[in-house]
């Protein structure tokens, strides 16, 4: 008999609403890295209103969270790619990982492999962001990868509008792609 295998589908989750944010085009780039491997999608944090337990009840529940928690739920792994506002992440990010959380006893999150890539552009990269969002992760569930860290420090002149152009970070994003291949498979086979 033979053995079907399914390809695995990576979610990236951008922490930049801004149309032409730096971390669209970090991600873009890492959905191309990882594209002959998994299937990659963007999972849409943009419509979420804020978490509110009072919403979240059959009937009441808000089409964007119920979207989210589907589509999280599908998902094989998950990469954030965040920029850093004021020493952490932003709330974006942190609602869609409260909303995707709840309620009590469903979060969707768990279980996941996952990684985080924090983009900015001074000097330390989103250093902040980066455990601030990897603490989150850690209480949610989720296998974040340790090493290599992401801290992608001065990406104004690593992009242009047609994305990353800087070839030392193209081959650190494809560092980061190899190994987070490897952590995906490593823990589908553990």
């Amino acid at each position: 008999m033979e053995t079907q295998t399914t390809t695995k589908t990576i979610g990236l989750v951008v922490g930049s609403l801004r149309h032409d944010s730096f971390c669209k085009k970090v991600a873009n780039y890492l959905a191309g890295a990882l594209k002959g491997q998994f299937d990659v999608t963007i999972v849409d944090i943009s419509d979420l209103p804020l978490y509110n337990e009072d919403l979240d009840h059959e009937g009441s529940v808000p089409s964007s969270w119920a979207r989210l928690r589907h589509d999280v739920a599908a998902l094989d792994a998950v990469i954030f790619v965040t920029p850093e506002y004021n020493r952490s992440m932003p709330a974006v990010v942190k609602n869609a990982m409260d909303v995707a959380s709840r309620p009590y006893g469903a979060n969707v999150w768990s279980g996941k492999p996952g990684a985080v890539v924090s983009v900015s552009p001074g000097a330390i990269g989103g250093f902040g962001a980066n455990h601030h969002l990897r603490q989150v992760a850690t209480f949610l569930n989720i296998y974040m990868m340790q090493q290599p860290e992401a801290y992608i420090g001065g990406i104004g002149g690593a992009v242009d509008a047609n994305g990353v152009t800087d070839e030392r970070i193209q081959g650190f994003l494809q560092q980061i792609a190899k190994a987070f291949t490897d952590w995906v498979n490593r823990l589908a086979d553990a």
